[in-house]
């Protein structure tokens, strides 16, 4: 399955465009994906024991929520900000930025300490931020566009890899949200789920092409692919 793969330079980062598939699945529909390709891939050495990381995101709008409606009306292209830790590692927090064009993906970041993180949510900006190009870009679009953090995205991904094709399967269970972005350094967030009970997300990314036995394992062409956007729906069901 080939589909188009390109690079391009923004400044000193390098955008690398990625293929992004998304179905939303029941959990029967993951747990038989997960039992076909676990032959096959193997997991992100990232994960814990239990074979799963916690991911925890805020993300960012301006006043009029251009993202929110772009997501909404399939704008191209569009990108919109992050800031994201794993497993309540604090850390480790990174600022992401994450962009579509032409239905491909691409995603870049810094890593920010925790004070910044706080500056930033209280409406400060270190001085290191004009030294990072994406910092920079992110300060000036807070300043220009009025962007604030607007929801706490949190969720569980099981990650698999394989590694021609640089092929990552995620399975992603108990989406939810949170407008209450104060509480993004609690250890337990409370959130408001946004999937019925039962569903959840499969994700596939690629760069050149997926392996097409891969893709009859998981036997894509039965599943519905959608456009799903976990930030869309937070924010959708906690304004």
């Amino acid at each position: 399955m080939m589909l188009i793969y390109k690079k391009i330079e923004e400044g000193s980062r390098e955008k690398t465009y990625r293929n992004e598939l998304k179905y939303v699945c029941s959990e029967g529909e993951l747990i038989q994906i997960k039992k076909r390709i676990e032959p096959f891939c193997r997991l992100d050495p990232h994960v814990g024991q239990d074979g799963i990381y916690r991911i925890r995101s805020i993300y960012f709008d301006d006043k009029y929520d251009r993202c929110f409606y772009e997501n909404e009306n399939g704008t191209d292209p569009r990108e919109k900000f992050r800031i994201r830790v794993y497993n309540e590692d604090f850390s480790n927090i990174f600022l992401e930025c994450k962009g579509k064009e032409k239905s491909m993906a691409y995603k870049y970041h810094s890593v920010i300490s925790e004070q910044e993180c706080k500056d930033i949510l209280d409406g400060r900006f270190s001085g290191r931020g004009w030294e990072d190009r994406l910092l920079s870009k992110f300060y000036l679009q807070c300043k220009g566009k009025q962007l604030r953090s607007k929801v706490v995205v949190v969720y569980e991904r099981t990650p698999y890899i394989y590694s021609v094709g640089n092929v990552r399967i995620t399975l992603d269970r108990y989406i939810g949200g949170t407008a209450k972005v104060s509480d993004f350094f609690e250890k337990y967030l409370p959130v408001r789920p946004v999937m019925p009970k039962g569903q959840h997300v499969l994700e596939v990314k690629y760069d050149k092409f997926l392996p097409d036995f891969l893709y009859q394992t998981m036997n894509l062409g039965d599943l519905r692919q959608t456009a799903y956007s976990k930030y869309y729906f937070c924010r959708k069901f906690t304004r």
